[in-house]
């Protein structure tokens, strides 16, 4: 659906966008995160046909950005950090400006704006002025402009800037919604809500995508393997001599225990093997009780730390995994 290959954008020797290549199919919701002047919102706005680009394109549906941009912002709804709204519209008189512009017929367009108000939860402020509302309504009232024309992709900055917590969830619950049959491009600052709603996280830093893949497998590339956290009713030498040798298991540390009379050890294997099963298998033949077992995964703050920290003497494996050494180690306890 979006296809972006070698972008460039400069601003005279500054250089905003240095030669980013992705590309989101249709029906993804992709995470875009970035530390302030990365060129996050530069990228967003190339997207969007607001800003062209120093080099390189942007296909949207097939068709080139700079041929085709009538068509393409028919094709793409925004929601810029900050709503461009005008403040002394009511909600209903902005949506139907938003969508003459977007060439909506006028037979189609009062039912067309009565079902995005009520999808966003506008509709009991339709005839408000945008002036007096607070700022979760005209966040929502940015997400509806964004959604008049029913476009093929959605950008969207910030979108739950200001909403209370139930409004949060409602504003995920609809982006997951709205994801099953439109590409989605969310950016935000607060990495949970990512989390939560996206399968897959482009990072950009200095211009340049750092990172493109789904938050587990980032996790599992920056650790260079899995970390299984095992609680166990057993000493020391049992674990060892029931799990040390199992071919699966790299690695085998133990840490103190949080619960008196028990063991807690950390097995790691490579990134792409799963040793759940191996340990289980064998801790029973030893009837040792298993206690606990979970997985010691990297947050996608962790992950956005280690890739885009700027400090030099920081390496992948000891500044972005600070959080991780600190649980199995045990100091995060």
């Amino acid at each position: 659906m979006i296809e972006v290959t070698n972008l460039v954008r400069r601003y005279g020797p500054h250089v905003a966008v240095d030669h980013a290549n992705f590309k989101i199919e249709k029906g993804e919701i992709v995470g875009f995160l970035g530390p302030n002047g990365a060129g996050k919102s530069t990228t967003m706005n190339i997207l969007t046909g607001y800003l062209s680009a120093t080099e390189g394109t942007v296909m949207v549906d097939g068709q080139d950005i700079l041929e085709y941009p009538t068509e393409i912002k028919r094709k793409i709804g925004y929601l810029p950090e900050n709503p461009p709204l005008y403040q002394d519209m009511t909600v209903r008189e902005f949506l139907s400006f938003a969508a003459e512009i977007k060439g909506i017929q006028a037979k189609e367009k009062k039912e067309k704006m009565n079902s995005i108000m009520e999808t966003v939860g506008v509709q009991d402020v339709s005839k408000r002025l945008i002036k007096n509302l607070s700022k979760g309504y005209k966040q929502r009232v940015g997400l509806a402009q964004a959604m008049i024309g029913d476009p093929q992709a959605l950008i969207l900055d910030e979108p739950t800037a200001g909403l209370d917590p139930k409004q949060i969830l409602e504003i995920r619950d609809l982006i997951t919604e709205l994801g099953k049959d439109r590409t989605i491009i969310l950016s935000s600052h607060i990495l949970p809500e990512v989390s939560a709603v996206c399968r897959r996280v482009l990072i950009i830093n200095q211009g340049r995508i750092v990172a493109d893949d789904s938050p587990e497998n980032l996790a599992k590339l920056i650790l260079g393997g899995s970390h299984i956290l095992l609680r166990l009713d057993a000493s020391e030498a049992a674990v060892t001599k029931t799990l040390g040798s199992l071919s699966s298991i790299t690695k085998l540390e133990f840490r103190e225990s949080q619960e008196p009379d028990t063991v807690e050890a950390i097995a790691e294997a490579a990134a792409d093997t799963d040793i759940r099963r191996d340990l289980f298998n064998a801790l029973a033949a030893a009837n040792i009780p298993i206690l606990m077992m979970r997985s010691l995964d990297l947050s996608l703050e962790d992950i956005f730390l280690n890739l885009t920290t700027k400090e030099s003497e920081a390496s992948p494996s000891t500044e972005g995994t600070a959080s991780m050494k600190a649980e199995i180690s045990g100091e995060g306890k």
